[in-house]
């Protein structure tokens, strides 16, 4: 599974509208770069209070990668 799969996966999880989450990855060397697009109304759902959902995201990711010796970083828009 790739790392923008399981992104997807993680956030179509916690929306009310899976159908329009859009994941993409861009891989570099050293670093990959996840964009999470979703419905305007899901936003909030994948930040979660105070930030705790996007963050559980990001360190997931991050610890996917780690024998790699690569980071990700992952954003998200409307």
């Amino acid at each position: 599974m790739s790392m923008r799969e399981a992104v997807e996966m993680l956030v179509r999880a916690v929306v009310e509208h899976p159908e329009a989450v859009e994941v993409t990855a861009t891989e570099g060397e050293r670093l990959i770069q996840v964009e999470i697009r979703v419905a305007p109304g899901d936003v909030g759902k994948v930040i979660g209070r105070q930030g705790r959902v996007i963050k559980a995201i990001r360190r997931l990711a991050n610890a996917a990668t780690v024998a790699e010796h690569r980071r990700v970083t992952v954003e998200i828009g409307p």
